[in-house]
């Protein structure tokens, strides 16, 4: 009899699930190097802002792959899907979800990122480790490695679009500066030619024309405090040089490069650029995150299953 189950590597970059493991998570995403009180205490004021903390960061990672499962159950019956999760900075990590799947006893697996641009900086690194994982226990698996330009995401995200518009004047919208944005890498990547800027680039263009917006630009945010530099211009600069240069007072920012609520959007966004906003006399507004939506799982099932039948 055929073994008719194919494992699905569901990664992601992981938050703390209380505040005791912040210390810990925050030590891993510096690759060891514990970090110093006053960034620890940086980190935990971040967290503190957002209304109910991080918990519910953590519930957004759980409850897509809980709807990726269903979703894949639903659509491709003849497949016996087994979805598990692997976060690059926190438990259950990358190699830990490899590990269940073998234990399992599931032979093929298919590893996709809850990210839809590639970068060997982010993307890359994901599949290294669990590909090394795989190989250690016997697991064939295959790797999507983007999906910035498959025609639900755009889809989904134009729909967000609109529906942002919809929270200004009517007499306004035609004013609206549509601001999307990405999470900054450093800036060598462009010295490796890495796809990671035009893939977002042409997410964005994709997501403008369906959703009959003219008006708009791309900015980077959150970028890292490392001390080399990162990719810009940062949403916030564009924010100042918009209001003052060009006289913008309406924006409505999409997050393209993201596909949830976390730190990123909940603080960076939300916080600051609100904060930030609000100073310049700029009506602000941010698209809803793509989380669990019905398109977003479908379009991940597809993929997965079109990998899996690559293989």
């Amino acid at each position: 009899m055929t073994d008719n189950r194919v494992g699905v590597l569901v990664m992601s970059y992981g938050t703390p699930n209380s505040f005791e493991e912040v210390e810990a998570y925050y030590t891993h995403i510096r690759r060891g190097i514990p970090p110093s009180p006053e960034q620890l205490q940086a980190l935990m004021a971040r967290y503190e802002a957002i209304v109910g903390g991080f918990f519910p960061l953590r519930r957004n990672t759980d409850n897509q792959v809980a709807a990726l499962q269903q979703t894949l159950q639903r659509d491709y019956p003849a497949v016996d899907y087994v979805c598990v999760q692997g976060l690059k900075h926190a438990a259950p990590f990358i190699e830990d979800g490899v590990e269940e799947i073998a234990a399992a006893g599931i032979r093929r697996a298919v590893g996709i990122v809850l990210a839809p641009h590639y970068s060997r900086m982010s993307i890359g690194g994901y599949i290294e480790r669990a590909r090394k994982k795989a190989e250690e226990t016997g697991v064939a698996i295959r790797f999507v490695k983007s999906y910035h330009d498959h025609p639900l995401l755009i889809e989904a995200l134009a729909e967000r679009v609109k529906l942002g518009l919809e929270r200004f004047p009517p007499d306004k919208r035609a004013q609206v500066r549509v601001i999307f944005t990405a999470h900054s890498l450093p800036a060598h990547i462009l010295d490796m030619h890495d796809p990671y800027p035009q893939q977002l680039m042409e997410t964005s263009r994709l997501v403008a024309e369906t959703a009959g917006v003219t008006n708009w630009q791309f900015a980077w945010q959150s970028a890292g405090q490392t001390g080399v530099p990162w990719l810009g211009p940062d949403i916030l600069e564009v924010l100042e040089t918009v209001n003052r240069e060009e006289g913008v007072n309406e924006v409505l920012i999409c997050p393209v490069g993201f596909v949830s609520d976390h730190l990123e959007i909940l603080y960076d966004i939300d916080i600051e650029c609100r904060r930030l906003a609000q100073s310049l006399g700029i009506h602000l507004e941010r698209t809803e995150m793509l989380n669990a939506d019905a398109k977003y799982m479908k379009l991940l099932a597809d993929t997965v299953h079109r990998t899996a039948e690559e293989g």
